[in-house]
C-alpha cells in the first residue's frame, strides 16, 4: 500500500492542475470503489470549484467551495494520470513509465482550465468520499488519529508519553495510527535501522534521547522518499502514472542479506515477520 512519501507525491502532482480550479465535468464510471461512492458524488462535485490539495496521513484531501472535501485514498493500485493543454507532466524523478490500463479508468475529473484526471484502480481497494469540511477531524476515517510525522507535534516528547510503560516493539507502535499518522512497514523500517534502535525491543525502554534519533531519522527518511518521489513497490505510481525509483535507496528494507550501510556496522541485514509484516534490520547495530 503506498505510504505517506507516496501519497505526498501524488498530492503534489495533482496540485498544478486542481488547486483552485472549478470541476467542468465529473464522471464516475461504476457505482463503487472499495466502498459505494456517496450519495449524488457526481452532482455535488461537478461545478465545484477545489481548493488547495493538502494530505493527512494516506489520504488526499481536496476542499471545495460548497462545503465539502473530497477524501481520496489510494489502497493498494489507485493511481491518477493527468492530462493538460500543454502535455502531461511528471512530478519528481522517475525511472518506469506505467501504462493505466482503460478498462479500470472508474472516475474523471475535467477542469474548466482544460485538466483532465483520471483515477484507475485494478484491484478497487481504494475509495473516495465527500465529508463536510467542518467535520472532517471528526470524521471515522480521522478521529484519533496522531500527529503528522513531519509536524512539529511528533517530537521524543509525544512519542515517550504513547510508549510509556508499552512492551511492544517500536516498530509495531509506530505503525498505530493512533501514535503517529501516515507512517508505513518501509518507511519504519528505514528509520528504526537509521536511528539504531531494534524493532523488537520494549519501546516503553527506549530513552528519550534515543527517542529524538528516532524522530530525526523518521522526518529524514520520509523528506528523502519525498524528494525522491516515493518507494513505488510492485505497480504503485505516482500522480501522472511514472513509477518512482526511492526504491533503489533503501538501506534496510527488502536487503535481506546484504551489508548494513550504518558506518562502522559491518553487520548484515536480517528479515523476520512480526505481525504478519516482513521487519528489516540489522541485528549488530540496532539494540
Amino acid at each position: 500500500m503506498p505510504e505517506l512519501p507516496e501519497v505526498e507525491t501524488v498530492r503534489r502532482g495533482l496540485a498544478p492542475v486542481l488547486d483552485g480550479q472549478r470541476l467542468s465535468r465529473v464522471e464516475a464510471r461504476r457505482p463503487d470503489l472499495r466502498f459505494p461512492f456517496p450519495p449524488d458524488f457526481v452532482q455535488r462535485l461537478s461545478g465545484a470549484r477545489i481548493g488547495a490539495l493538502a494530505r493527512r496521513a494516506k489520504y488526499v484531501l481536496a476542499p471545495t467551495d460548497r462545503g465539502d472535501t473530497l477524501v481520496m485514498h489510494l489502497g493498494m493500485s489507485g493511481r491518477f494520470e493527468i492530462a493538460r493543454p500543454q502535455g502531461t507532466e511528471r512530478p519528481g524523478r522517475f525511472v518506469y513509465a506505467a501504462d493505466p490500463d482503460p478498462r479500470h479508468a472508474h472516475v474523471v475529473f475535467e477542469t474548466e482550465g482544460g485538466g483532465r484526471v483520471t483515477y484507475y484502480d485494478p484491484r478497487r481497494f481504494g475509495y473516495m468520499g465527500l465529508i463536510p469540511t467542518e467535520d472532517l477531524a471528526h470524521h471515522p476515517w480521522f478521529a484519533g488519529m496522531g500527529p503528522e510525522p513531519l509536524s512539529e507535534a511528533f517530537d521524543a516528547d509525544q512519542l515517550a508519553r504513547a510508549f510509556a510503560g508499552r512492551r511492544q516493539g517500536p516498530k509495531t507502535l509506530l505503525l498505530d495510527q493512533r501514535i503517529v499518522a501516515g507512517l508505513g512497514n518501509i518507511y519504519v523500517c528505514e528509520a528504526l535501522n537509521q536511528a539504531r534502535i531494534s524493532p523488537f525491543r520494549p519501546a516503553g525502554s527506549i530513552r528519550r534521547a534515543r527517542l529524538a534519533l528516532l524522530v530525526q531519522a523518521v522526518r529524514e527518511v520520509l523528506t528523502a522518499a519525498i524528494a525522491a518521489g516515493g518507494s513505488t513497490l510492485r505497480d504503485y505510481a505516482a500522480a501522472d502514472g511514472a513509477l518512482g525509483y526511492f526504491q533503489h535507496s533503501f538501506a534496510a528494507y527488502g536487503r535481506e542479506g546484504e551489508a548494513c550501510r550504518n558506518p562502522g556496522c559491518g553487520g548484515t541485514i536480517a528479515r523476520q515477520v512480526q505481525a504478519g509484516r516482513s521487519t528489516f534490520y540489522c541485528p549488530r547495530c540496532q539494540r
